[in-house]
């Protein structure tokens, strides 16, 4: 089967990737970790004006991966999983503002503090949620927060909104991914040892080539699960895979400058880290494919 996008569906991603390409999103990103939301906020307006927001609920689950895919791969801070997926299919509307919510198996709700709206859904059902304290995170632009429910509320179907929360996590996922092999590559051709440019070692490019064929193996997967092909869970877990790869040869091809905080590259390594067990640890969607296969035993 292949999988081609639509002329509208191009233009949306060419249309989010110029908007960001001139956001400076990397000094965005940086501020929001630093607890600056300002830039981080004015960026979500602008996006919420081109309609991100509205994806999940006047758009398809396929537009709801263009949008994401590009947050990925510029390390876009802020709830959006919560605000533009799960929430506009839990409460059948969009999300006018910042909203968050805390969805087990995670049990923190992401920017709580900055959220117009804040939910926690347990045991089936949906309930408003207020903050506590600060929980740390391996990626320091995910500001946790320790959530406790309130007073419930009406919602629509919560499985389907956390399947396309898992969705739209796998797409950040392969977003994050293709934006640390390009940026490999553009380094290994840079960078110069014994004379010789590092990307014309073989070992270095069966390295990065194996980056390449396990994000195009994951990309399938997810658009296959964005037309319900295929299940969510099935993409979380290849683009899961096929990122942490790509962050793990993007921080040896880059050797120690890789590991300071400074650089860049440090942004997407730290998220893809984080992103692996949100919205379900590969274990639980692991797990949630098997029962899919074979059946539950009563």
């Amino acid at each position: 089967m292949r999988f081609e996008l639509t002329e509208d569906q191009r233009d949306l991603a060419s249309t989010l990737e110029g908007l960001l390409s001139a956001s400076d999103t990397v000094a965005v990103a940086r501020a929001w970790a630093d607890d600056d939301t300002a830039p981080g906020l004015a960026l979500w307006k602008r996006l919420a004006d081109l309609g991100v927001t509205m994806l999940a609920t006047d758009a398809s689950p396929v537009e709801v991966v263009i949008a994401f895919e590009a947050l990925g791969r510029h390390a876009v801070p802020g709830p959006w999983v919560e605000s533009a997926a799960y929430l506009p299919v839990a409460l059948g509307r969009e999300i006018t503002g910042v909203a968050t919510v805390t969805v087990p198996p995670g049990a923190e709700g992401l920017d709580a503090d900055v959220a117009d709206e804040a939910y926690l859904a347990l045991g089936g059902d949906l309930f408003e949620a207020v903050h506590g304290d600060r929980i740390v995170s391996v990626d320091r632009t995910r500001r946790l927060f320790e959530s406790t429910p309130t007073d419930p509320v009406a919602h629509h179907d919560l499985d389907a909104a956390f399947d396309l929360a898992v969705l739209a996590t796998s797409a950040q996922l392969l977003g994050a991914g293709e934006r640390v092999l390009a940026d490999a590559v553009t380094y290994v051709k840079q960078r110069k040892q014994f004379g010789r440019e590092i990307g014309s070692y073989q070992a270095i490019k069966h390295a990065l080539a194996d980056v390449r064929i396990a994000l195009d193996f994951a990309r399938p997967l997810v658009l296959g699960a964005a037309l319900g092909e295929v299940p969510a869970s099935a993409a979380k877990v290849q683009a899961g895979d096929a990122a942490y790869l790509a962050s793990r040869t993007g921080l040896q091809v880059h050797g120690a400058i890789g590991y300071t905080a400074e650089f860049d590259l440090s942004l997407w390594i730290t998220k893809v880290r984080a992103l692996l067990t949100a919205w379900g640890t590969p274990a639980f969607h692991r797990a949630r494919l098997l029962e899919a296969l074979v059946g539950r035993d009563d």
